[in-house]
């Protein structure tokens, strides 16, 4: 365990250093990679979506790192260096409850819009574990968008707007988790992407 904590502490240390804005968006530093892999190595959980562990899984889990950003900060850089106005993500973080053997998952994000306000969007979906109890088929069936700040304006928040997916436009997508203790998880996308969440 001693090795965890160490490296536990040199991947958030890395990770402070590049800055909390940065570490979302598009961009991956081969040594976080590096020490990342080297964390997926003494993973104490092996099957991180068995029955046994999903009481460790569940819950809040904040997105620290993301090496090739995320759906969501991928678009605002792109938005950014065309507009040339920064725009800003609050917090990225996820929600997990199991649901009738399901993990039900919500990825949340508070973004703010310059003039506009701060704004959360969510994609709510579900994961469908694989065999190995660590791979999971992941597809999104609702998006949330809401003005919880409009116009800058703390007491004027929009109603919800709520997007259902049609079940023929759903698409799946294989998530991974690689590592699971009490308070960090690392998961892998499709493409090898990683992410770094902690409580």
């Amino acid at each position: 365990m001693t090795a965890n904590r160490d490296l536990k502490a040199q991947l958030f240390s890395q990770i402070e250093t590049i800055g909390k804005e940065r570490s979302i968006l598009p961009f991956s530093d081969t040594s976080i990679d590096d020490t990342i892999r080297r964390l997926e190595n003494v993973n104490p959980m092996t099957q991180p979506l068995a029955s046994d562990n999903l009481s460790s899984l569940v819950g809040d889990w904040q997105l620290v790192y993301a090496s090739n950003g995320t759906v969501v900060t991928r678009p605002i850089a792109e938005m950014t260096n065309v507009l040339g106005t920064a725009i800003k993500v609050n917090k990225i973080w996820q929600s997990l409850a199991v649901l009738d053997e399901k993990i039900k998952a919500d990825n949340q994000a508070l973004i703010e819009l310059p003039l506009l306000g701060e704004y959360k969007l969510s994609a709510e979906g579900v994961w469908q574990p694989e065999p190995d109890q660590q791979a999971a088929m992941v597809m999104f069936d609702a998006f949330t968008a809401q003005a919880i700040k409009f116009l800058g304006q703390s007491d004027w928040t929009l109603p919800e707007l709520k997007i259902p997916v049609l079940e023929f436009l759903r698409n799946e997508a294989l998530w991974i988790t690689s590592y699971l203790d009490e308070d960090t998880r690392i998961g892998r996308g499709k493409t090898g992407n990683l992410f770094v969440f902690c409580r």
